[in-house]
């Protein structure tokens, strides 16, 4: 695994897409460790992609061939889904037309009552900011639905993810009521619960817990692409 300097020396023509307005966020940082582990571990077998964002008509043409007796539509052309960590995914050979994400990630940050009483102040009502993740769920679980694995993967933190906050079990029902705190990363029961995985804790997420996590995920994604399509369908034999 390459060292800190050689990940900064390797960003130059790193696959993951930043602006120079985005802050490198904890998640980024871990994405970028990701991008460099993929390239080491497997080398000239696969090439990496990132999109920041899934525009909502690429999901659908996707879609289509697999389900084309169900009605699939959207409404604007620059309608997307933008996760916090975009889509890493790998480069077919044979066939452009399809994404083959390995990981997709959030972040969220929910809860200042433990500032407010540092101050002083009263507690407010719990924050909405998870809710917000429910829209992107259920259009990136649409999206992998030809697919048998769902490799999303989202880190909460914050004092409404203490232990003893309800809140958990608003993430519990985003999860189809798996456990949090563990990676699933295959479909269950003939892929009707493609839950994903939420670590969700009151500490904030480090750079090398995220890339663990992280690693994991994209690592196994990659093996369940080449154990489905074959590994030539990922990689240029004339290599």
């Amino acid at each position: 695994m390459a060292n800190k300097n050689r990940l900064r020396e390797s960003r130059a023509d790193t696959t993951i897409n930043t602006t120079a307005k985005q802050q490198e966020s904890e998640l980024i940082k871990a994405l970028y460790k990701v991008d460099e582990y993929l390239k080491d571990r497997f080398a000239k077998r696969i090439t990496l992609t990132h999109a920041k964002q899934w525009y909502l008509k690429d999901i659908i043409s996707e879609l289509r061939p697999y389900f084309p007796n169900i009605d699939l539509h959207h409404h604007f052309e620059k309608s997307h889904i933008r996760p916090d960590g975009g889509i890493l995914g790998i480069k077919s050979v044979k066939d452009n037309t399809l994404t083959y994400p390995i990981l997709i990630s959030e972040v969220k940050n929910q809860g200042t009552n433990d500032i407010r009483a540092r101050e002083g102040k009263p507690k407010q009502a719990k924050g909405n900011a998870i809710e917000r993740l429910g829209k992107n769920l259920i259009g990136l679980r649409t999206a992998l639905l030809r697919e048998s694995i769902f490799p999303f993967v989202c880190f909460g933190y914050g004092c409404d993810f203490e232990e003893t906050s309800s809140i958990l079990d608003r993430i519990s029902t985003m999860a189809m009521f798996g456990k949090l705190n563990k990676i699933y990363l295959h479909n269950e029961e003939d892929g009707r619960f493609n839950r994903g995985s939420f670590y969700f804790r009151a500490e904030k997420w480090k750079v090398d817990e995220m890339f663990d996590i992280m690693k994991d995920i994209a690592e196994r994604a990659v093996l369940y692409y080449f154990s489905k399509y074959r590994e030539d369908y990922f990689t240029d034999s004339s290599d």
